[in-house]
């Protein structure tokens, strides 16, 4: 097992110095004026990067202990200087795009983000497969890196990691390593696990490619009942699929989370063939970038299914559960 252990976040230099240059620590805000006890409130609420000022509104940045007013509009100019706040074209853009990489699922049939599964589709078979993948060398010079998995519904197992590492011939112990991993109890503490997994990405620049929340919606379901709290609870998901998008943007790191599928009562009025409809609502569709519904097939089969993407046509794809994790389905 010790054949492919180098393999796993293998070091490459060149693809590390681009990682390292996507962002900009906030640290350098003192060449600009800003004193270090200040920066040190800003890293308090997970704010490290400079961009990370520019993420964050006036107001929340007076809420911090500390800041005042006049504080707040010091800092914000101080990162705009550091920032390109206009326009550029889209050729500058496309530029910019190259460094986004792409992880594989397991299945070359179907490569891909949130997951629209039903009971027993394979999501979290999926988010186990993805936690081994995510570390394997790619192409365009990706390196492979370390995943964050946050686990909502108790689901997470290290063995599962262990047989899909044996699959892929590299070694248990660091594909384990290189897996951080934490149980969120409550829809406030699965909120606050955010704060460190800004920090630790901030902490190790570059090293991390991929956070899995597994599944977004278990304790807002929990945490929030009947129509009374509706209002509330979809105020508190905003707020934090907003974070996640800030996240994955300040740090080009990929977010995978999925998400729970639920009758639809008022859906036989339309007479539509498969009355069920994912939960969360307008909030949580229009904040995922590429949703995929999954579905049971014949046997071991599995289906999935482009729900919503900007870059990808609608299409299907078809793949299996094994002892290696998500494969790719045999006829």
């Amino acid at each position: 097992m010790k054949v492919a252990e180098d393999q796993v976040v293998e070091d490459d230099s060149s693809f590390q110095d681009d990682e390292e240059s996507f962002f900009q620590d906030i640290d350098l805000l003192q060449k600009h004026g800003i004193n270090m006890a200040d920066i040190k409130k800003l890293k308090s609420v997970g704010i490290c990067t400079v961009k990370g000022i520019q993420m964050t509104t006036r107001k929340a940045l007076c809420n911090i202990k500390g800041l005042s007013e006049a504080k707040v509009e010091k800092i914000k100019e101080a990162a705009g200087k550091m920032l390109n706040v206009g326009f550029q074209t889209a050729f500058e853009y496309s530029a910019r795009r190259k460094q986004v990489f792409h992880v594989t699922t397991g299945s070359q049939e179907f490569e891909l983000i949130c997951l629209l599964p039903e009971f027993r589709t394979g999501k979290t078979q999926l988010s186990h497969t993805l936690c081994v993948a995510a570390q394997l060398p790619g192409e365009d010079g990706y390196s492979g890196g370390k995943v964050i998995f946050i686990d909502t519904e108790n689901t997470f197992r290290p063995d599962r990691l262990r047989d899909i590492a044996d699959r892929f011939n590299v070694d248990h112990d660091a594909v384990l390593d290189n897996v951080l991993y934490a149980r969120a109890y409550t829809s406030e503490h699965q909120m606050e696990l955010l704060d460190f997994v800004a920090a630790k990405f901030h902490e190790e620049g570059g090293v991390f490619k991929l956070l899995i929340i597994d599944s977004i919606m278990a304790l807002f379901r929990v945490d929030f009942s009947g129509r009374g709290e509706l209002a509330e609870r979809q105020q508190k998901l905003a707020q934090m699929l907003s974070r996640l998008q800030k996240i994955s943007e300040e740090y080009n790191v990929a977010v995978f989370i999925t998400n729970q599928m639920t009758a639809d009562p008022g859906a036989g009025m339309t007479f539509q063939a498969d009355p069920k409809k994912p939960i969360g609502g307008h909030i949580l569709a229009h904040a995922s970038t590429t949703r995929i519904s999954l579905r049971k097939g014949r046997g071991e089969m599995r289906i999935a299914k482009i729900f919503d993407s900007p870059d990808m046509p609608e299409n299907e794809a078809t793949f299996a559960i094994s002892a290696g994790g998500v494969t790719d389905a045999k006829d």
